[in-house]
């Protein structure tokens, strides 16, 4: 999906100004902000707001390879410096030149592989696994991460020198409980995403899953309501969000009255379309549940438990 900066609060308008400022002044930049937030879409516009927009823009998820991939990755290789390198191949450094390159996670990454970034940020200079000559490149790097930089510099997990060339400019992406008013915008925009992409009929929020959206924590953030907007279209059911017992029990901290009816309302849409999945499957088998089981890539004892719990116990085979 295209990461589109969307943002109707004071706290996202003024990210905006500060990514505005920053942009065309090429430095490297320094994203910090809880998972989800959107620092990616950050990243994207710090790209399209500079003068390098026309340009390759890559990201390359630190936290998603072990080091030696990653640094194959990101620096590339030669042919013959390990069995499978039958040919050359160049790093998202190279493919990038002159464009801007997102590292998602940095303080993931080995810190043997921070150190040589480090001196590619230094001197634009690196050099494939295998190889004997150095190239240089012309990048400029936005790192990304999720976790308290001080933190991760004091475990040794962040190398302190790295943090220091990466944080000239430090983007702070607050969560979505800090910017309530970007919800309804988010939901509506998502919405109308995800209509044009699976071919239905634009959906609107109704009142009382708005009401409960406003008051939910939403502690995956951005991330989080994309997927529930999803749902929503999808199951095209206003009923998900009428109200639902809570328990008078419920503890001050947790999801009680409308954000816990936004969580049942997760609930609810999650266990019908498990169950629309289980009927769709058993019907494809001919209700044999053992067939069943096998394509669903569950056990047959849950499959039965599931079956029961849906009142999907019709004659089957198996």
């Amino acid at each position: 999906m295209t990461c589109n900066f969307i943002a109707a609060s004071p706290v996202m308008r003024d990210l905006r100004a500060q990514v505005e400022q920053i942009a065309g002044v090429e430095l490297p930049v320094l994203c910090v902000g809880e998972t989800g937030t959107g620092k990616e879409a950050v990243a994207h516009l710090i790209h399209r707001l500079s003068p390098r927009a026309g340009q390759v823009f890559l990201k390359v998820n630190c936290a998603a390879l072990p080091a030696e991939l990653l640094e194959s990755e990101l620096f590339g290789f030669e042919r013959g410096t390990f069995t499978s390198a039958t040919q050359s191949k160049p790093g998202k450094f190279e493919l990038c030149d002159k464009g801007t390159i997102l590292l998602d996670e940095i303080a993931e990454m080995a810190p043997a592989l921070q150190a040589k970034l480090l001196h590619v940020l230094q001197n634009g200079e690196f050099s494939r696994l295998g190889a004997r000559r150095r190239m240089r490149v012309d990048v400029r790097v936005i790192a990304a991460t999720n976790v308290d930089v001080r933190l991760a510099i004091s475990a040794n997990r962040l190398r302190e020198d790295l943090f220091y060339r990466l944080s000239t400019f430090i983007v702070r992406v607050p969560p979505l409980r800090e910017r309530r008013e970007d919800i309804p915008v988010l939901l509506e925009y998502y919405l109308s995403v995800f209509a044009a992409q699976y071919g239905l009929p634009e959906a609107h929020v109704a009142g009382t899953v708005l009401d409960a959206a406003l008051s939910y924590s939403w502690p995956g953030n951005v991330r989080e309501l994309q997927n529930f907007a999803r749902r929503y279209l999808v199951l095209g059911d206003q009923d998900i969000g009428r109200p639902h017992h809570v328990d008078a029990g419920v503890g001050r901290n947790s999801l009680a009255g409308p954000a816990g009816r936004l969580k049942d309302a997760l609930e609810m849409v999650k266990e019908r379309i498990e169950r629309e999945a289980i009927h769709r499957t058993l019907e494809q088998t001919g209700w044999n549940r053992r067939a069943a089981a096998r394509h669903l890539r569950i056990s047959y004892k849950s499959l039965l438990y599931k079956a029961r719990r849906y009142g999907l116990e019709q004659a089957t085979r198996g």
